[in-house]
């Protein structure tokens, strides 16, 4: 991943053997991180377009780790900051919480407790600065044509009711095949509409196990369950205000299908081991591949709830009914697939052109985004593996081809196993060490890979 959207942890203490064994824990889990003694150094790095978190001791000479807070909220108060300490004690954490810290941990950490609220840490810092991102776009002339990309007809339909649903006060069924870009349509329903500058909050259906898919809708309390050490706030409630996109709503497991028909009906719920109503403002995007209809004729979904998610239902079209959008698809993505490379765009020839417009796409959109990566990175067209040539069409320099291949085992390696270093290193024979090494020359992050 090119530098500039690399995810960075910035470490402060005081303590040189306590920063040293924070960082080493913090990096052989794959995380870019800057460490310093000297809390003034950080503040310099610190604005609204700041990638990273900050976690920090709390009792240090001169800007404590509270005062460190105050400053870092001044510049931007959606910037995670956890604080870190060996005195801590239940006052201090409740002062910690008001006064907008993000967590709040003490020595000695304990280090996959370390690695796992850093993770959650950068996921939240990486969603506000999409969020922005997007609101951006939209505010600064990002419009639909430029992010719902094609000339079709039935684009032309899609972008129209986009355009007419987006302030409209109803929650939204999206219907299409696996790739044809159904959380594109929903954010791009959240961020035309009024509800843009609330969270935009996406949930896969089937990417979760039935034991962990409730605690993640509707949060939990302390002592719900086994491991529910402290309370969490789910999907739904961290969506007030804006908008959760459930995907895949087919795989939702029956009994919760009952829970949020009541959510949409009534909008409130309760969190897992609670009994306090939470009222909610918020607006619901469900996307499906199946016929619900015919699944709740089947039994394998309920009938009310389908008909309470159908008030409104957006068909997207697949790719090989838009034939004519390939060519201006494909060079959104050469683009920015080369420019994720740092290396120039390739020219696509009138011939490639011609396959690519006479290919199935059974993956739609989402299979000719990976053509382009791989078009990008000089596989032929992408779709088969032809020979690979440079610009000048001669065969590439040994060095390059050994290089970029290296990169791919390396991506693919990590991609099977989500991401996991130690498995990714056993799978390709070679040291975590040496894994490291060739993760930071191929400018590769383990974020990137992970499965959520």
């Amino acid at each position: 991943m090119p530098e500039r959207h690399r995810m960075t942890v910035l470490l402060i203490d005081d303590d040189h053997e306590v920063l040293d064994a924070s960082r080493q824990t913090l990096e052989l889990e794959g995380f870019a991180v800057e460490a310093t003694t000297r809390p003034e150094d950080a503040l310099d790095r610190l604005g609204p377009s700041w990638r990273g978190v900050v976690v920090t001791d709390v009792r240090m000479p001169g800007l404590d780790g509270f005062a460190l807070l105050e400053r870092v909220r001044a510049a931007d108060p959606e910037v995670p900051v956890v604080l870190v300490t060996g005195h801590g004690d239940i006052a201090m954490a409740m002062r910690a919480v008001r006064g907008g810290a993000y967590d709040f941990i003490e020595k000695p950490a304990e280090p996959s407790h370390l690695v796992e609220v850093v993770r959650r840490a950068l996921e939240h810092r990486r969603l506000v600065l999409e969020n922005r991102s997007l609101r951006a776009q939209l505010a600064g002339g990002g419009s639909l044509e430029a992010r719902i990309i094609g000339r079709s007809a039935a684009i032309e339909r899609l972008r129209t009711a986009v355009a007419g649903l987006a302030d409209a006060e109803v929650d939204v069924l999206l219907f299409g095949e696996t790739g044809t870009g159904k959380e594109l349509i929903a954010r791009s329903l959240h961020d035309a509409g009024r509800r843009r500058a609330g969270n935009f909050v996406a949930l896969n259906c089937g990417a979760l196990p039935d034991t962990i898919i409730e605690s993640e809708l509707f949060g939990h309390e302390p002592g719900a369950f086994t491991g529910a050490q402290g309370r969490r706030i789910g999907k739904l409630e961290h969506a007030d205000s804006g908008t959760l996109f459930l995907d895949e709503i087919e795989s939702m497991p029956m009994h919760l299908q009952v829970k949020l028909l009541r959510v949409l009906q009534e909008r409130v719920i309760e969190r897992v081991g609670g009994n306090r109503p939470i009222p909610l403002d918020l607006r619901v995007v469900a996307a499906t591949k199946v016929d619900l209809l015919r699944q709740a004729g089947e039994g394998k979904f309920r009938e009310d709830l389908y008909y309470r998610l159908n008030v409104v239902t957006v068909p997207l079209p697949p790719l090989r009914e838009r034939r004519e959008d390939v060519p201006l698809l494909l060079r959104h993505f050469l683009d920015a697939a080369a420019a994720r490379a740092r290396r120039p765009a390739p020219p696509v020839d009138a011939a490639a052109l011609a396959r690519l417009a006479a290919h199935g796409w059974p993956g739609n959109v989402r299979e000719l985004r990976n053509v382009a990566e791989r078009m990008a990175l000089g596989f032929g067209d992408g779709l088969a593996g032809g020979p690979v040539t440079g610009a000048g069409g001669g065969i590439e320099p040994l060095a390059e081809q050994m290089d970029r291949i290296e990169k791919q085992l390396v991506e693919d390696a990590l991609a099977r196993c989500g991401g996991r270093v130690g498995e990714t290193a056993d799978k390709l024979g070679i040291t975590r060490k040496t894994l490291y090494l060739k993760m930071r020359h191929h400018g590769l992050h383990r974020g990137d890979f992970t499965e959520e």
